[in-house]
């Protein structure tokens, strides 16, 4: 099934928060991506009934197993971009902006050379 990438986004966003927080609670996503609240509780509404997300009666958010598999593999993409785009000389602010830009739209083959691309030549740098 295909996701939107603003639904990619929101996972994205609440797997970082919970790793750096602990928790996940809908005002800290609109604070992360810059959105209103009634977004984020519209984004969210979809996200449940779409089985991604679950929420318990003090708000806070928790990932389904599908929820999680969609926003760690756009989060791992996000960080294998941003440090290739670094490693070719991209500012790092630059480079996680870019990133995400492409993160969701990259084929699976183009992103999966990129990665080969960028662990081969960090192999060459710790021999």
């Amino acid at each position: 099934m295909r996701i939107l990438e603003s639904s990619e986004d929101y996972l994205e966003a609440m797997l970082m928060m919970r790793e750096q927080h602990g928790y996940v609670r809908s005002i800290d996503i609109a604070a992360e991506l810059g959105v209103t609240k009634p977004s984020v509780s519209y984004a969210t509404k979809r996200l449940r009934e779409n089985g991604y997300i679950t929420m318990d009666k003090e708000g806070l958010i928790t990932l389904t197993e599908s929820g999680y598999a969609i926003a760690s593999r756009i989060y791992e993409r996000h960080k294998t971009l941003t440090a290739f785009f670094v490693r070719l000389g991209v500012d790092e602010e630059t480079a996680r902006e870019d990133a995400c830009k492409v993160e969701h739209d990259l084929s699976e083959q183009t992103y999966n050379a990129i990665k080969r691309h960028a662990e081969k030549s960090m192999d060459m740098k710790t021999e």
